[in-house]
């Protein structure tokens, strides 16, 4: 209705009646013109409501009139970009009287003002202007019906008027007029729009949300669903940041950062869940302050310790609080080019995602005791309540609004699309926001935004945080509900987790026992600790699997030692031990003939010869060790070379180096000789460090120092591809860690980096020189 108002101006209501398809005389009861009537009488209730904000008023001349502020709204309301008499009030007085003539119509006078008047009056007649149509050329009868279907105007530059076919001819009858504001933008006239458009086209009035397919749900009903699902997302996110607590994600080193596929990944396996509820329960922690960014890790913070000892009532309130102020959606997965985004990458705020997310609390909100049949006829309620909050990449965008940007929203498709707003729908029901189709208390209250209140609700709709489980005699413990912190830190730590939700399992194994035991707990303890928090009594067969991994604990044991001192006299090696003088060896016995050193070999040997001993290194294949002292010899510098003339009667000279006999010049082509001095670098090839073979090209050169993971031989296939301009194939590893063979060509060489056409993806790629770990001919 507000766009509607922007688009005519200062109207009259029957105009807007008109213009929204709801005029009509009163009929009786079921009648068509009752129909009609009906419309009227919602039109009635939106003007009312948005005379209540103080957007429109009726002025004392019967006009409703808009906010002027509310006209920044839309560039092109309905596609309508502007009146003629505001697109013609910069025209000159001779080129109006031009277009007079074109058109056919006398001129009253020769005042601009006169002219205007005339010119305006005689487009403002649809017929007249139908007429006009009918009889244009072709091209130009196209521009015009397409313009007016569409957004009502064209970027074209003053000298391509003529090029563009029809263009000309629209422009000299005032059917399309240059934009006064904007350079190299020609615009269709409100009126002649409206013309082109027919009677039978009307602006889209919807005053009452799209019917959906609704189902009886009791409260019940939903407050128990709701509370499986919140119950179920606690636990998911305990696992989940339980993982990143023992092992903290690495962020992307390229792009914005942010944990990428792999880690959300491996996350996900380890914590049992899949990437939807990884990132989810990553992107609220983050709102909550329970991790952050550091360095190159996501680590957790202070604020985490104190929310792992909560309840999972307190814990899921303040995912849920942090996924409402949410300034995106978290879930995301997918950029609007359609490449995977990376979880926590810092993605500015979201405007419309957040009008999503308030349309999805408000849209939810149905008739007590309703529910509807399916959750993705919800995306159509949303488009409906919030008709500018774009789906970015999850569905087509209700109404197709354009931000004031693009065509106007009656283009749109209403959200008839496939699923929209299928990611944050997929969210509400992972918090029981959203249960049996409707919105449950735990949404009534975040929508609120009363902590208090939600606090509440959530003590009430979830259980308290498990503090015991149900062993089995198969090796697992199984854990209904939410696990406390401490309960959960104890079975993580003696078995592996293998499912969560509203029921967590763990198994028992050799392994995970034996991981317990190398943390230094015993076998009495882990057994205690597991019976404190049983329901009966711990079954037989881990009761044995537990003593039976302690008896084989430690049987071989593992010490890190610089050196090793070992002989055959078990006296001689208790008396090292017991030395005063070698006490700063950190000498220890482990066997009669062995001892443990934590000094150096070398630093070892010394300490042992000063105290009087003699011993002998050993290498490492047990071998004696011989010691030759090495003598240190100056390097006496290469003498310079010194110039000796040709000939006694020659200026051009050779280099000589002292002490050798000048070369016999007769005979030598001094023409050839000179192109070979002109044709050489100007300064000599750095050899290659690895090899001392010079390098042949600067090319070689500059290669060589950038890949350096390239042999000779590679890099000199790789410049000569460069310097003739010749394909090659190289295996080159990407910065996610994938190795691909690429054959490249087209070259451009810019050091770090090649620029070239990559026939794998048919497109131009950048390739890091020191990515590239092979080369080979195309």
């Amino acid at each position: 209705m507000a766009e509607a108002l922007v688009a005519l101006g200062p109207a009259e209501r029957g105009e807007l009646e008109e213009l929204l398809g709801v005029a009509g005389a009163k009929g009786p009861e079921g009648s068509e013109g009752a129909q009609e009537t009906e419309g009227a009488r919602e039109l009635g209730e939106v003007l009312e409501a948005l005379g209540g904000q103080a957007l429109v008023w009726p002025d004392g001349d019967g006009l409703w009139c808009a906010a002027e502020p509310l006209r920044l709204v839309w560039r092109a309301p309905l596609g309508f970009v502007a009146s003629l008499d505001t697109l013609l009030a910069d025209r000159g007085t001779e080129e109006l009287r031009r277009m007079l003539v074109t058109l056919g119509v006398p001129s009253p006078g020769s005042t601009k003002r006169q002219r205007l008047s005339a010119l305006v009056g005689h487009l403002r007649d649809p017929q007249r202007v139908l007429s006009l149509v009918a009889g244009a050329p072709a091209a130009a009868r196209e521009l015009l019906e397409r313009l007016a279907a569409g957004g009502g105007e064209l970027h074209l530059p003053p000298h391509e008027y003529g090029s563009r076919p029809g263009a000309r001819w629209a422009l000299e009858r005032g059917l399309l007029v240059p934009d006064p504001h904007r350079y190299e933008h020609i615009c269709m006239p409100v009126e002649v729009t409206l013309a082109l458009r027919g009677t039978a086209w009307h602006a889209p009035f919807d005053p009452l949300p799209p019917p959906v397919s609704t189902t009886p749900v009791g409260p019940a009903d939903v407050d128990r669903e709701a509370s499986a699902a919140a119950t179920a997302f606690t636990a998911h996110a305990t696992s989940v940041l339980a993982v990143c607590a023992a092992a903290p994600p690495a962020l992307l080193k390229s792009g914005a950062g942010g944990v990428g596929a792999r880690e959300l990944s491996r996350i996900g396996k380890a914590a049992r869940c899949d990437d939807t509820l990884v990132r989810l329960a990553l992107e609220t922690a983050y709102g909550a302050g329970l991790v952050a960014p550091d360095g190159g890790e996501v680590a957790m913070t202070d604020g985490y310790d104190a929310w792992a000892a909560q309840e999972p009532a307190e814990q899921f309130a303040a995912l849920l609080r942090a996924w409402i102020q949410s300034p995106r959606t978290p879930t995301r997965s997918r950029g609007d080019d359609g490449k995977t985004l990376p979880a926590l990458a810092g993605a500015p705020p979201c405007d419309c995602c957040v009008w999503a997310r308030d349309g999805l609390l408000v849209a939810a909100r149905l008739a007590p005791g309703e529910g509807v049949e399916r959750s993705a006829e919800l995306g159509t309620l949303i488009g409906w309540y919030r008709p500018y909050a774009v789906d970015h990449g999850q569905g087509p965008a209700p109404y197709a609004g354009d931000h004031g940007q693009g065509p106007a929203p009656y283009a749109g498709d209403h959200g008839q699309g496939s699923a929209p707003y299928a990611a944050l729908i997929r969210e509400a029901e992972l918090l029981g926001v959203i249960a049996r189709g409707a919105l449950s208390r735990l949404g009534a209250a975040a929508r609120d935004d009363n902590s208090t209140g939600l606090a509440t609700v959530c003590r009430e709709l979830l259980p308290a945080a498990a503090k015991t489980a149900h062993f089995g005699a198969d090796l697992t413990a199984v854990v209904t509900g939410t696990p406390s912190a401490r309960l959960a830190a104890l079975l993580d730590a003696t078995a592996g987790r293998e499912a969560g939700g509203t029921a967590s399992v763990w198994r028992f194994g050799a392994d995970t026992v034996g991981r317990a035991l190398d943390s230094g707990r015993t076998a009495e303890a882990i057994a205690a600790d597991l019976a404190a928090v049983a329901v009966g009594a711990l079954p037989q067969p881990l009761t044995y699997l537990i003593h039976d991994t302690a008896r084989g604990h430690g049987r071989v044991r593992v010490a890190t030692a610089p050196c090793v001192i070992h002989g055959a006299e078990p006296a001689l090696l208790a008396e090292l031990a017991a030395h005063r003088r070698l006490a700063g060896l950190g000498l220890r016995q482990v066997a009669p003939t062995v001892l443990l050193s934590r000094t150096a070999l070398d630093k070892t040997l010394d300490a042992l010869r000063s105290a009087g001993y003699a011993p002998v290194a050993e290498a490492a294949d047990g071998a004696v060790r011989i010691d030759k002292p090495r003598r240190r010899r100056a390097t006496v510098p290469e003498p310079s070379p010194r110039l000796v003339p040709l000939a006694a009667s020659e200026s051009p000279f050779l280099v000589v180096r002292q002490g050798e006999a000048p070369p016999d010049a007769s005979g030598v082509d001094l023409t050839a000789l000179a192109a070979k001095l002109l044709a050489a670098p100007p300064v000599a090839p750095v050899p290659d460090p690895q090899n001392g073979v010079p390098y042949a090209t600067d090319v070689e050169e500059i290669t060589a120092t950038y890949a350096r993971l390239l042999p000779l031989t590679d890099v000199r296939q790789l410049s000569h591809a460069i310097s003739e301009g010749r394909a090659v194939t190289i295996e080159y590893v990407a910065a996610s860690g994938n190795r691909t063979v690429r054959t490249i060509s087209e070259i451009d060489f810019d050091p770090p980096y090649l620029y070239a056409w990559c026939h794998l993806r048919d497109d131009e790629r950048v390739f890091a020189l020191s990515r590239i770990h092979g080369v080979m001919p195309a």
